[in-house]
């Protein structure tokens, strides 16, 4: 997109939602003063995301312009303030750790967010094709699946980052108790019930020796179920808007606010 272009969409969108265009601007300061923070402390990776934060913050404008899409005001102001809440509070300012239930909070918004997306979708496909009349069940059936595909890529980008850049984004969790066939020294398959777990401790070859006090450490997979069922939770509440504003045809303010719609017009004036 050009930037003329770009600059006559920010002032389209001033004159239409003062409020969306406020937030905007507020979360745009506080990226870059974020940024600025970084760069005195030598905070590198912060840096780095303040930066994708920019960006992203650029893409609901580009996508409106590469698609002919217009974004509700209000769908818009939840995507910039989840992307902020996202990468600013969460990883730079820490907040999946200060803060219980931060990201189980996100997840449960990115589920609702995705669905309402593949709603939108399909639903402009639906309307907008003379060979397809889905019915109202199967446009829901696709949302909700879209939303936990979203969901399930997203989990899979986590672990790759925890693999391959020594990450820790699959959230570790403490437990009590673990069923295991590896510690069957018969490797007959049979599960091995270790309860009351009250301490690990971990040797590594260099000598260092880390002690895990209250039990095990589970190094990722119950934060990964968690998400994708908060997110599993997220788009069913969607789903059921969606599926109730379809099959009643009655105009739903959850739904009239987030959903995706085309423009009347291609030129911005």
């Amino acid at each position: 997109m050009k930037l003329g272009r770009y600059i006559r969409k920010l002032k389209r969108s001033y004159r239409e939602n003062k409020k969306t265009f406020a937030l905007y601007i507020i979360l745009r300061i506080m990226v870059v003063l974020t940024l600025i923070r970084s760069l005195v402390t030598h905070n590198y990776e912060s840096v780095a995301t303040c930066v994708l934060v920019l960006i992203l913050f650029l893409l609901p404008a580009f996508i409106e312009d590469l698609m002919d899409l217009t974004i509700p005001p209000v769908f818009e102001a939840i995507i910039f303030a989840f992307i902020f809440a996202a990468e600013i509070l969460g990883e730079v300012d820490h907040y999946y750790v200060k803060i219980p239930g931060w990201d189980t909070m996100l997840h449960t918004i990115n589920g609702f967010l995705f669905a309402a997306v593949g709603f939108s979708l399909i639903y402009l496909l639906n309307r907008g094709s003379k060979d397809f009349n889905l019915s109202p069940l199967y446009i829901t059936l696709v949302a909700f699946c879209f939303s936990m595909t979203i969901g399930v890529l997203w989990e899979f980008f986590e672990c790759a980052m925890d693999l391959f850049f020594n990450m820790d984004m699959q959230k570790d969790f403490i437990v009590q108790t673990i069923n295991s066939v590896t510690l069957d020294p018969q490797n007959s398959g049979t599960v091995i019930h270790v309860p009351d777990i009250i301490s690990t401790q971990i040797q590594t070859g260099a000598g260092k020796t880390y002690t895990i006090e209250g039990g095990y450490l589970d190094i990722g997979i119950l934060d990964t179920m968690k998400d994708l069922l908060v997110n599993l939770i997220g788009a069913v509440v969607f789903s059921i808007i969606g599926y109730t504003t379809l099959k009643t045809s009655k105009t739903s303010i959850v739904a009239d606010s987030l959903m995706i719609r085309p423009n009347d017009h291609s030129e911005i004036s």
